[in-house]
């Protein structure tokens, strides 16, 4: 069986900038980054000239761009698979809310919380994502993490949980967790990208609870 050739990828506009030699470096840099440039090239020697000049000299010249991403933009290529996933459940029924996450590339669960009484969706969703970065930043890990919810994703880059759910004396638990959460992420720094799951491209988040 012939080798896969290796491909060197430019990132004109990303978290980083610069050549790097595998998909999953590129996609670190690009991935959920409103207005990324980047694209692949056959060889590092014109990948390192072409990252000298400007990306519209080559995107949409030559060779395929690996992808150009604007607000509206899906992800595209695999999920990288040296991250964390978390995703939340919560019961129509009793209003219970439970959430874990998992480490992508073995599927191992890394935690499962709850379920707590009175929550909803995006407060778990809130709530694991900021489990997740506070075990990476403990273990001084720079993997990304991946969450289905936009709003959760919005919430967390706020700092703040912009829920309108009630405090009651049934999820008093849960509104200390999300101000403990809020606190973490106004007193601590990450690097970690906090990444969209592409369920209409990837499938179903692997930390779903299997309950739909």
């Amino acid at each position: 069986m012939a080798q896969k050739k290796p491909k060197f990828y430019v990132v004109w506009k990303g978290r980083a900038t610069g050549v790097f030699d595998s998909w999953d470096d590129c996609q670190r840099q690009t991935a959920g980054f409103d207005g990324a440039l980047f694209k692949s090239f056959d060889s590092k020697a014109s990948a390192l000239k072409a990252f000298k000049d400007k990306p519209h000299a080559h995107i949409g010249q030559g060779t395929k761009p690996v992808a150009r991403q604007g607000k509206l933009a899906g992800l595209v290529g695999d999920p990288i698979q040296d991250s964390l996933v978390v995703d939340a459940a919560w019961n129509t029924a009793s209003g219970d809310m439970e959430y874990q996450g998992i480490y992508l590339a073995t599927k191992q669960k890394l935690f499962l919380k709850g379920p707590y009484a009175d929550g909803t969706n995006n407060i778990g969703e809130f709530l694991a994502i900021v489990h997740a970065l506070a075990l990476l930043h403990q273990k001084e890990s720079t993997i990304p993490v991946y969450s289905d919810s936009r709003t959760a994703i919005s919430w967390v880059k706020k700092k703040r949980a912009n829920t309108k759910l009630e405090e009651t004396a049934r999820n008093a638990e849960l509104f200390a967790l999300l101000d403990r959460a809020e606190n973490w992420l106004q007193t601590h720094t990450f690097t970690n990208p906090v990444l969209k799951w592409e369920t209409t491209v990837w499938g179903e988040n692997p930390a779903d609870f299997g309950r739909k």
